[in-house]
């Protein structure tokens, strides 16, 4: 298993896999890993060449009134779960790897976002489809796995992933 914290050293390696015709699976976690991260993991592995956790605490979902300090992290444990669920890559990148200084593009998720979770975190949605949109564009996968957790956030990443061929949402689970 290897981990990387650069965007530049997380692509050459997935080049490698893309140029030796590998299917990439994706789990893209804020970390702090559970049984429900080790069965998405675990799916991906079961069909996939290459499977990739991201492991990043996005700051661009968090509000000014939620504590993203606190946010927990274990860091040591979520390696440990990745390696014995048979990850390859662990991408855990910091904020500055993610958003260069003048960053400005975001992705706007439209109307799927502004009820329920979205009336009251405003930005929310807006700072998931974000940050989706980079690691996707960085891992490149065939095929990504995202818990069902949070009906809306779904809803969210399904409609930005509708309309691109090269990537399918695996099995979504807790």
């Amino acid at each position: 298993m290897l981990t990387f914290r650069t965007i530049k050293s997380l692509t050459q390696c997935l080049k490698g896999s893309r140029a030796a015709g590998l299917r990439v699976g994706f789990v893209p976690t804020m970390g702090f890993l559970h049984a429900g991260h080790r069965a998405l993991i675990e799916e991906s592995v079961a069909h996939c060449d290459v499977t990739v956790v991201s492991i990043f605490v996005n700051p661009t979902q968090f509000g000014p009134n939620e504590d993203l300090d606190r946010y927990p992290r274990a860091l040591e444990a979520d390696h440990a779960l990745c390696r014995t669920a048979g990850v390859n890559l662990i991408f855990v990148p910091d904020a500055g790897e993610i958003y260069p200084p003048g960053f400005q593009t975001t992705v706007e998720p439209g109307p799927v976002a502004e009820p329920l979770c979205g009336a009251v975190r405003p930005g929310h949605f807006r700072g998931v489809a974000t940050v989706v949109a980079k690691l996707f564009n960085l891992v490149q996968p065939e095929v990504a796995f995202f818990g069902q957790k949070d009906f809306q956030q779904c809803a969210v990443i399904r409609q930005w992933v509708h309309g691109r061929q090269r990537v399918g949402i695996g099995r979504i689970s807790t």
